[in-house]
């Protein structure tokens, strides 16, 4: 299937060129006007607020100058993501594993688009694209002094990313799952690999059997400095 008619959008009108594009040679225009009209914010409503408020986990997606993508996870104590105001919003960077992907993709590229979804209760989800800067804590609590403070040494934050909203919109329920939480004790800024996941998917043995005549059992490695996740 080839796409190559250029769809001109009218001024101001939400999304891309390219899903401009697709939805004229799909037939969804009208359907996607709808949507736009009908959901997309350009900053954040009350009950959209009330809804961060209450969320303990978010994806985050970002891109390099290149536009080459990363998708992370982002999870805390309910309300970890911090409402400035109706046109910000703010989360911390716990303690990972330094390799600082999503930061240095912003670095370079500051868009990033976050989602978060209630699994649990509403089934519904809510995206916020933006742009975003990384700020000290310092820094951030200097220009909110009423930012909180996390009583968790390891969810104590030394850098914060503020994202400016430039699109607020649902996402729809039909394909959420419903999750039942159950009890797990997290360990927080911790450096101990088992805890982060080891060597889970066999990377890090792979590598060390490649490079070594003789078998290395799994096991052994999954205490290697260099397994965990990205982040």
């Amino acid at each position: 299937m080839r796409f190559t008619r250029l769809f001109h959008a009218r001024p101001r009108r939400p999304g891309s060129h390219g899903e401009h594009a697709l939805q004229e040679r799909l037939g969804t225009t009208e359907r996607a006007d709808r949507f736009y009209d009908d959901q997309v914010c350009e900053r954040l409503l009350p009950r959209m607020i009330e809804f961060i408020g209450r969320m303990g986990l978010m994806f985050v997606a970002t891109a390099d100058a290149r536009g080459e993508c990363d998708s992370s996870l982002r999870a805390g104590p309910e309300g970890f993501v911090v409402v400035l105001d109706d046109r910000h919003v703010a989360y911390p960077e716990y303690r990972g594993n330094g390799v600082m992907a999503s930061l240095g993709n912003i670095a370079e590229n500051p868009h990033v688009g976050l989602l978060m979804i209630d699994f649990v209760d509403e089934l519904i989800g809510l995206h916020v694209n933006g742009s975003a800067r990384v700020t000290e804590d310092a820094d951030l609590r200097a220009e909110h002094p009423e930012l909180p403070v996390d009583p968790v040494p390891g969810r104590r934050a030394q850098l914060w990313v503020v994202v400016e909203v430039e699109e607020a919109y649902i996402h729809c329920r039909k394909h959420i799952p419903r999750l039942v939480p159950a009890d797990r004790t997290r360990s927080w800024g911790t450096d101990a690999v088992r805890a982060k996941g080891g060597d889970h998917f066999g990377a890090a043995a792979r590598r060390a059997a490649a490079a070594s005549p003789e078998t290395v059992p799994a096991d052994t490695l999954a205490g290697r400095a260099g397994a965990g996740t990205a982040s």
